[in-house]
């Protein structure tokens, strides 16, 4: 099996209330891939859609409610020959961000969803994560943050540390926002409405299959370059991306599990019977369509 060496978790990124000035209320984004085979001529052509619905809802001085929806869809031939399968992931987004001082404050959410292919729905499909992240605000240009991501999955339980950073020059144009090993995203703007950047996006979850018996263990690292405009206002965003895609869908017994890892590494060894071939990787071409609510504004209310 592929082995990558960062780990994504595909959910809801609370942690932009750490330090910018902007939350993205909603998100939809479309990719398209077609992916070779490494053991034979077959590929297949991969669809994803994904939509976060994002709403922080302040209580008082110290305190937000973080809510939000996250639903998934990737369609293509898990194997050669196989019929095309509908992967399809939902998850609640619950938590609450709190300042603990002037310079600390803490996101703490739990990650419920569903996973699988929705042919025969069941608490079989049903994972259960959370996330604790604790940020420091060095200055108004810098931020700091670290913390831990834990999730149950169909091949066993994940544990992922994280470290990252959030960076805005003097004049405001350039952002830089990572946090480790989730997604990086750097971008300048050339104008008030138009911008250029590159993120890195990575992932690993796992899809019940019920009724084969089975689950596809999914591993992916997206790099992208993309240009933005922005249009009323810059409260809609449109983005267009092209980039490099390494995802691999893994398949296998639900009998055949790897016990706990850390971020891709399982601590007893990974001596699973593999069901289907590796992917190779390939360029994509994907969209953005963002809706963006400006803190600054509300803030000067």
């Amino acid at each position: 099996m592929k082995r990558i060496t960062l780990l994504g978790l595909g959910l809801l990124l609370c942690v932009q209330l750490q330090a910018q000035d902007y939350v993205d209320i909603v998100k939809l984004s479309r990719n398209n891939v077609t992916l070779g085979n490494l053991d034979n001529d077959s590929e297949t052509s991969i669809n994803n859609t994904n939509l976060e619905i994002y709403y922080p809802t302040r209580i008082n001085e110290n305190l937000v409610v973080l809510t939000g929806l996250t639903a998934e869809n990737t369609r293509l031939n898990i194997a050669s020959g196989a019929d095309r399968s509908n992967l399809t992931m939902t998850r609640l987004n619950l938590g609450v961000k709190y300042t603990h001082s002037e310079k600390w404050s803490g996101t703490y959410v739990l990650l419920p969803k569903l996973a699988s292919d929705f042919e025969d729905v069941s608490g079989s499909d049903f994972q259960m994560g959370a996330l604790a992240l604790l940020g420091y605000q060095k200055s108004e240009m810098w931020n700091v943050k670290f913390g831990v991501y834990a999730s149950s999955e169909f091949f066993g339980a994940t544990i992922t540390p994280l470290i990252g950073f959030w960076h805005r020059s003097k004049d405001k144009k350039f952002y830089l926002n990572a946090t480790f090993p989730i997604r990086a995203d750097a971008n300048y703007a050339l104008t008030e409405s138009f911008s250029v950047g590159a993120d890195l996006l990575t992932s690993i979850k796992s899809y019940n299959l019920a009724e084969n018996d089975a689950y596809v263990q999914e591993e992916s690292i997206r790099f992208a370059v993309y240009a933005s405009y922005a249009f009323l206002d810059n409260a809609l965003i449109v983005r267009g991306r092209v980039g490099y895609d390494t995802t691999d869908y893994g398949l296998y017994s639900e009998s055949d599990t790897i016990g706990a890892q850390v971020l891709t590494f399982p601590l007893a060894g990974d001596d699973r019977t593999r069901l289907n071939s590796e992917f190779d990787a390939a360029l994509y071409v994907g969209a953005d369509l963002i809706y963006r609510f400006d803190l600054s504004k509300e803030n000067a209310k």
